[in-house]
């Protein structure tokens, strides 16, 4: 349509969303469907968080804040980073916007010029091409297969950074593979930025607290100090403590960035919730104990996921280090026929053939960026797990070479 701006048909909607958006809509035809598509955690928000949110309304606080947050979450943010990431940040080198997602929108539109180049690493999430095609730049997408572990090495990073880079995302644990950054692999990475001053760093931590095997997370500036006044360190309330609803997420980063994100987002959606962000304050303020509940189930039902979806002909399913998805292959199964008769072409044709046959929603790995994959969202009961899984291996099985 000639009437839509340049800039709205440089981006498509998101995959995800889509999928989602199919399941439900198959169920509400009536189909037995296992929506495992979406990638929030299905336990409810810790019952004092709740609490602070009422207290919250109770209180008044029902009025328009600070556009980037009040003073009080601003602290706790800078307690946080110190406590948990040494990290020494001041409130007025915070940012608190309605989600994750509008932090990384106000950082890449306030900085991104037509031309700059955003190095990011697949497999992607979804939204990080489209937000910098969004903003006027290049997205230069560098593959990491799953023989680097689903990880960028420091040989690949060097080789994609060009005068025009502007930015390195960098998401660890990642989302849709579940890999993440140990303190060495980081440094490899934060010693080839330190050859280039003019690449900043956008550290997408939203799955900092879900780490299993013991594993221990870092964040960029964390590793190595000199990068830090060139990093925008991004977390959130959302995947760690079970509000995904409440649209909370925050950043540390030098101040000019901050203020221009605020302006930012003091010309489109203003201050989030207020109340959502007393909630929030609640949450880094209060009691942890729910992070280790939370962790504990998900590396469960991570192990019994892994190790159903390796037991399916034609899969291969690696072992992630975080978050709650995991990234299988099915090159296995590229070129056979599904007892449907949908020839399994790539990773798209199998999720829409595995979602017609068998109810079960996932999201094809194209999407990601990286083929031939599918990524599959653990947050769910471990009852629904099994039969998820149960489902994708009789679909495998089913599935022929004529």
């Amino acid at each position: 349509m000639a009437f839509l701006s340049d800039a709205i048909n440089r981006i498509k909607p998101s995959p995800t969303v889509a999928m989602t958006g199919r399941a439900a809509a198959l169920k509400a035809e009536g189909r037995d469907i296992i929506a495992l598509s979406a990638g929030e955690p299905d336990f409810d928000t810790p019952e004092h968080i709740r609490e602070a949110g009422k207290a919250a309304i109770d209180a008044g606080h029902t009025r328009y804040t600070t556009v980037d947050g009040i003073a009080e979450l601003k602290r706790a943010i800078c307690d946080k980073f110190a406590r948990e990431n040494g990290l020494d940040y001041t409130p007025d080198q915070v940012s608190v916007a309605s989600g994750g997602k509008q932090i990384l929108f106000n950082a890449l539109l306030a900085t991104v010029n037509p031309g700059d180049e955003v190095i990011i690493p697949a497999p992607y999430w979804v939204s990080y091409p489209d937000i910098v095609a969004l903003a006027g730049g290049t997205p230069l997408i560098v593959p990491c297969p799953a023989e680097d572990g689903f990880r960028l090495t420091p040989e690949s990073l060097r080789a994609a950074i060009t005068p025009r880079t502007k930015w390195l995302i960098l998401n660890s644990p990642s989302n849709p593979s579940g890999a993440a950054y140990d303190a060495a692999q980081m440094k490899a990475l934060t010693d080839v930025l330190l050859d280039f001053p003019q690449v900043w760093v956008l550290t997408d931590d939203i799955y900092e607290h879900l780490v299993f095997d013991g594993f221990t997370f870092v964040t960029p500036a964390q590793v190595e100090p000199r990068l830090k006044d060139r990093t925008l360190t991004m977390n959130g309330a959302s995947k760690a403590y079970a509000m995904t609803g409440w649209r909370i997420g925050y950043a540390a980063g030098p101040v000019e960035l901050i203020r221009a994100m605020a302006k930012l987002q003091s010309q489109s959606t203003s201050n989030p919730s207020s109340i959502s962000q007393y909630a929030a304050l609640a949450a880094l303020t209060g009691p942890q104990d729910y992070l280790e509940t939370s962790r504990a189930a998900f590396q469960r039902r991570r192990d019994m996921v892994v190790a159903g979806l390796n037991d399916c002909p034609g899969i291969t399913c690696p072992t992630p280090q975080g978050a709650f998805y995991v990234y299988p292959s099915i090159k296995g199964l590229i070129g056979t026929v599904s007892a449907g008769d949908t020839t399994i072409t790539d990773d798209e044709t199998f999720a829409n053939a595995l979602l017609d046959e068998t109810g079960v929603a996932i999201v094809f790995g194209a999407a990601f960026g990286l083929s031939p994959h599918f990524r599959v969202s653990y947050a769910a009961s471990d009852d629904t797990l099994r039969e998820a899984v149960a489902r994708i291996r009789a679909f495998c099985e089913g599935c022929r070479r004529d």
